[in-house]
């Protein structure tokens, strides 16, 4: 789609590749009309810092994060004319305080919007590796359904205190869930699917925007979160879609929207959202019908 909201570069992110104007420049070359750049918030705490941190300090993070608004806005005026950019960033919940630190970080930094993502479970981060994740299980006294409840009891409080407008890749807790081995999902008991149905009601109450994320697809998942059996929940109800590659250097800009295509007609989805900033500094959410007959998608060989 001519838009994405979920972004990351090489400069301010250690498992990404690449500097912030190569994004932006590569969404320019897609013909892309929005570009949501959403650089991780930094943590406050040592024990949060990831093994490709290792040589860094939390003071380091902030100060990358501030070195980031400040290339986000030169980038925007450089090469506003070319294409709408919002800045943004992309949330953790780790503590509570984690969520109290961003709101400051919000309004300090003055950001248009914020990507609603859950990164942790028990304070213990569940997608950066299968190993870390198996941790989290045993945390759970070995119980893959306990994980998946606690991950949607947190994912409830972020929406509550944070009221993203984006909500980032909704199941990210099914990541490294071993469907191949045949072990079941926890979503299909009853009490773990209204959890998530529950969270689904609440980001739809406020306004909400779900991001269909393609990098799913990189991970080996069936379908880009969330999953089909969730994403028609999410249609049924009303909810509001958007389409984001969570791209992590150029190369992944517009990764896989060749199957987001197919997805989007899969599933019925004939309109899609995004956000735009008015001349006034106002941002808005606006429509765009018949999603898969666009333009960009025949312009860049996907359709």
């Amino acid at each position: 789609m001519p838009f994405t909201f979920h972004s990351h570069s090489g400069q301010f992110c250690r498992h990404a590749k690449g500097t912030l104007e190569n994004v932006v420049k590569a969404a320019i070359a897609k013909n892309m009309l929005v570009l949501g750049l959403t650089e991780h918030v930094p943590r406050s705490r040592t024990q949060d810092l990831y093994p490709e941190e290792s040589d860094l300090t939390t003071n380091d993070l902030h100060t990358a994060f501030h070195a980031y608004v400040d290339e986000a806005r030169r980038l925007r005026s450089q090469y506003g004319s070319q294409i709408h950019i919002l800045i943004g960033a992309e949330t953790e919940y780790i503590t509570h305080d984690t969520l109290d630190e961003l709101k400051r970080l919000r309004k300090k930094y003055d950001l248009d919007f914020l990507v609603g993502s859950l990164h942790h479970v028990n304070g213990m981060p569940m997608d950066f590796s299968p190993e870390l994740y198996e941790q989290i299980v045993e945390h759970c006294n070995g119980s893959r359904s306990e994980m998946f409840r606690r991950y949607f009891d947190e994912q409830l409080v972020l929406l509550q205190e944070l009221q993203p407008e984006i909500v980032g890749h909704f199941d990210l807790i099914r990541i490294f869930h071993p469907y191949s081995a045949g072990v079941e999902d926890p979503l299909l008991q009853d009490d773990i699917r209204n959890l998530a149905l529950r969270n689904i009601d609440y980001a739809i109450s406020y306004g909400a925007i779900f991001e269909i994320n393609t990098r799913a697809w990189k991970k080996g998942l069936r379908d880009a979160y969330p999953q089909r059996d969730l994403l028609q929940e999410i249609l049924a109800r009303g909810g509001r879609i958007t389409l984001s590659d969570d791209s992590h250097g150029e190369h992944d800009v517009c990764m896989h929207y060749d199957r987001a295509l197919a997805y989007l007609r899969e599933m019925g989805v004939k309109q899609l959202h995004y956000l735009r900033k008015t001349a006034e500094g106002a941002v808005q959410v606006r429509v765009l019908d018949n999603a898969t007959e666009h333009e960009f998608w025949a312009a860049n060989g996907f359709s």
